[in-house]
């Protein structure tokens, strides 16, 4: 048994489901050079069905963040070997501006709002954390990959648009992993 189980009462990650996806990434992460490999966005966007007495959420969780860290630090790697370091932290910082251009419009008005009979998430409480996101990328006060992982935001009825929220957290991910 790779992760702990939950208890048989509570849901967890399908064992069938997380152990192939595993067995996929050690083939992926061991496959030589040019061949088709999993990506670190991937691993990020791994999601499995939940099952009484499956794998336990927080330790699978943890272990796709670990495998996510080393699929991009070997991504990183390769792209450096490939174009060299100042052309991948030219991309990092682009990338980085772009986000810093987006988390810094005004309040309320940061993504696109779904409709009134619609829920998003809470514009208050992304709007907090893409402060944080400013403050990161302009005065590097700190903020870590686990916690833009890990972010939770209530739904709020004419929120933000969830799928453009998570691709701007999954941006600010890729970018820290990049600098790293």
């Amino acid at each position: 048994m790779t992760f702990p189980r939950s208890k048989r009462s509570r849901r967890g990650y399908d064992i069938d489901e997380v152990e192939e996806f595993l067995a996929d990434a050690r083939q992926a992460y061991m496959a030589p050079e040019g061949s088709p490999a999993m990506t670190s966005a991937e691993i990020r966007e791994a999601g499995f069905t939940m099952r009484r007495g499956g794998y336990s959420t927080v330790h699978v969780d943890a272990a796709l963040e670990r495998l996510e860290d080393a699929f991009a630090q070997r991504e990183r790697e390769r792209e450096v070997a490939l174009r060299g370091e100042r052309d991948w932290y030219a991309e990092a910082r682009a990338t980085a501006q772009a986000i810093l251009d987006r988390v810094v419009r005004p309040r309320a008005q940061r993504f696109r709002r779904v409709g009134p009979f619609s829920s998003g998430y809470s514009t208050r409480e992304v709007d907090a954390f893409a402060d944080r996101i400013a403050a990161y990328f302009q005065q590097g006060t700190p903020l870590t990959v686990e916690e833009v992982r890990s972010v939770a935001f209530r739904p709020q009825r004419g929120g933000y648009l969830e799928a453009q929220v998570d691709l701007l957290l999954d941006a600010v991910t890729k970018v820290m992993l990049a600098v790293r």
